[in-house]
């Protein structure tokens, strides 16, 4: 299978305010096309970093693009860089240069003088055209590689991929198919996910498998190559099966959907409703679940309960019940979810009270202490979590507890 490594270019890409967009472009568009990228490499508008960056890539890997550094001033040193790393000396295109000069004369402008820098070509190379810029691309190849460079502005970035090298690279890369398909899971830590199913996907080069963990979530990443999209699929399907059955209802979806997307389809196709009445998640359940289109269908009311008085006053927990137990329990919980489910006239109610910290923890109840309820038509479920990390990992993790617990009991329905 053909791989593929990306090198953008550009000091800007290395502070925290930009975002490498174009890569994540490139990355679809060549996985689509049944080529695999292996790496990506941010580089800065410095000569020794990015000539160590592309002569790396070419020693490693067959096709190497380049995105950015091809514009007119002394910091765009991409062509430069390149022409020493290939051994191609930089020589001037006149059909590059005349067309520079017709497209500012078009405007009624005198080309700048350092425009002239964007029509010097490595010998050999194939310009590539720019229709909606200055910068041309330009295509390199040898026995060993194909070196691609292409301007940084998207839009021009992605009418010379289009035009000029998705059709070279599919050639290239003859009849090739990558797909990949997604395992969401949850209540699971990475370790326990890998532990259950590495004996699987192990015995698969193709697929390809990797784990990603986030709190309150592992995503279980496959990659299948083959000659059609059918193939690659039949692939997929056949490990997938597998892993699927070995973690059972730990996998909440098969693609790209989050956890509250999921549990609205639940409760369309149930035609259930549901209400929340939160403590330490200050809302986050009721937030996650609208924030869905369409939640409107089956979201009715989201109370933020967060003082004692206000569990008592908006939800009707008897007084003595806080009193007694603390509002971090079983009961409160109990009675949050059961509560708001009678009062709005709910298929299901959402209780959440916890000490999501930094401070307010104890011996008996330390930060991370959460205790959930989900109320149903026939019974009312209760689990206490302890989760690790910042107030906002607690919250969030309470949080996705929750709503795969109501996930959960509409399964059941």
């Amino acid at each position: 299978m053909l791989t593929a490594e990306i090198i953008a270019v550009g000091s800007e890409l290395l502070t925290p305010r930009s975002r490498d967009t174009n890569s994540h472009y490139l990355t679809e568009e060549l996985n689509a096309i049944g080529i695999r990228v292996v790496m990506k490499t941010v580089a800065g508008d410095t000569e020794e970093y990015l000539e160590h960056a592309v002569r790396g890539a070419m020693d490693r890997t067959p096709v190497v693009i380049t995105t950015g550094g091809l514009g007119p001033t002394e910091d765009d040193i991409t062509r430069k860089v390149v022409s020493t790393v290939t051994r191609r000396p930089l020589v001037l295109d006149d059909d590059i240069l005349n067309g520079l000069k017709r497209r500012f004369a078009s405007r009624g402008i005198d080309m700048p003088v350092n425009n002239a820098r964007q029509a010097l070509v490595p010998t050999g190379a194939d310009p590539l055209s720019n229709p909606a810029g200055t910068a041309p691309g330009l295509w390199i190849e040898d026995e060993s590689n194909t070196v691609i460079l292409l301007p940084g502005p998207p839009a021009e970035l992605k009418s010379i991929f289009e035009r000029e090298c998705r059709p070279r690279l599919i050639r290239k890369s003859g009849p090739a198919v990558l797909v990949r398909r997604v395992y969401r899971t949850t209540g699971l830590p990475e370790s326990t996910v890998d532990q259950h199913i590495a004996p699987i996907y192990s015995q698969y080069t193709n697929p390809e498998t990797t784990l990603l963990a986030r709190p309150g979530q592992v995503d279980v990443h496959l990659a299948a190559h083959g000659k059609t999209e059918a193939e690659a699929e039949a692939l997929l399907s056949e490990l997938g099966a597998r892993i699927e059955d070995e973690l059972g209802e730990h996998v909440f979806a098969t693609d790209l959907r989050e956890m509250e997307e999921v549990v609205g389809l639940y409760l369309i196709m149930k035609r259930a409703t549901i209400s929340v009445a939160e403590s330490c998640t200050g809302g986050l359940v009721a937030e996650r679940l609208t924030r869905v289109p369409g939640s409107s269908r089956y979201f009715t009311t989201g109370l933020v309960t967060y003082s004692n008085a206000s569990k008592v006053d908006l939800v009707g927990i008897p007084p003595l019940l806080v009193q007694m137990g603390g509002a971090v329990s079983r009961e409160v919980a109990v009675n949050l979810a059961e509560s708001v489910r009678r009062r709005e006239g709910t298929t299901i109610g959402v209780g959440v009270t916890g000490v999501a910290g930094p401070d307010g923890g104890s011996e008996d109840k330390p930060v991370g202490t959460v205790h959930i309820a989900v109320a149903g038509p026939d019974s009312t479920e209760h689990r206490e979590f302890l989760f690790p990390g910042s107030r906002e990992r607690v919250r969030w993790q309470s949080s996705q507890a929750a709503l795969d617990m109501v996930r959960r009991l509409l399964a059941t329905f």
